[in-house]
């Protein structure tokens, strides 16, 4: 190569660098902005709830906030004030009393996964006051991001009507076929911080396999602690 030609490749290369740092530099003010920014963008304020059972977690909603269209399986629970939606390993899910050999089965081999929605009367906080439980606000376009990511989940042969349920661990739940791979890495928490990072909120579902470690990043969103 000429001579000539290395001041060209040179400065190249210096803008490849100075374009990568101006990229890097915008994203990190727009990662900065305030997460209640963030959250309220929309035109209605919606609340949703992140239940957290000790090794389970699920996302809480209020029913009325649910369009039927969107989650036709809304219609299953006529006498609830809200749904509760949890995912799982469809065999230890699903068990009555599952033991290590389904939890291995689970990390290792699962052979699907589903849903599990719960149906509650009254308000959640006074529902689930004895479990460790966060609020979230969200903006209506994140709202409707969130519920979308949800009716993704639920595996139908009709868009339009309920996914086939089953019958769920208490009296007012179901069981219904899901999408996704459960693992050792992929589990009921990594979902929740799936769902909440459709929805806008500065999330990532790395490493968020245990409640713990899911809970530890929710906090940061809680709207009663800000």
């Amino acid at each position: 190569m000429p001579r000539s030609g290395l001041p060209s490749l040179f400065s190249l290369r210096a803008a490849d660098r100075l374009a990568g740092a101006v990229f890097v530099v915008l994203l990190a003010i727009a990662c900065a902005r305030p997460i209640s920014e963030l959250q309220f963008q929309g035109d209605k304020i919606r609340r949703i709830f992140v239940v957290n059972y000790g090794w389970h977690t699920a996302i809480v909603i209020k029913k009325s906030e649910l369009s039927e269209k969107a989650l036709p399986e809304v219609r299953e629970f006529p006498d609830a004030d809200y749904l509760e939606i949890g995912w799982g390993d469809r065999d230890y899910y699903q068990a009555a009393d599952a033991g290590l050999g389904l939890a291995l089965r689970a990390a290792f081999w699962s052979s699907g996964s589903v849903l599990h929605v719960v149906g509650i009367q009254g308000a959640a906080e006074r529902h689930f006051a004895g479990s460790e439980i966060v609020e979230i606000m969200l903006g209506d376009q994140m709202f409707q991001r969130l519920s979308e990511f949800i009716s993704g989940t639920f595996l139908r042969f009709d868009p339009a009507a309920p996914a086939e349920g089953r019958p769920g661990q208490y009296p007012t739940s179901q069981f219904y076929p899901a999408r996704g791979k459960f693992h050792l890495f992929h589990t009921c928490n990594t979902w929740v911080a799936e769902a909440l990072g459709a929805a806008g909120l500065p999330i990532s579902p790395a490493f968020t396999f245990t409640a713990g470690s899911l809970m530890s990043r929710v906090k940061r969103f809680d709207t009663k602690s800000s």
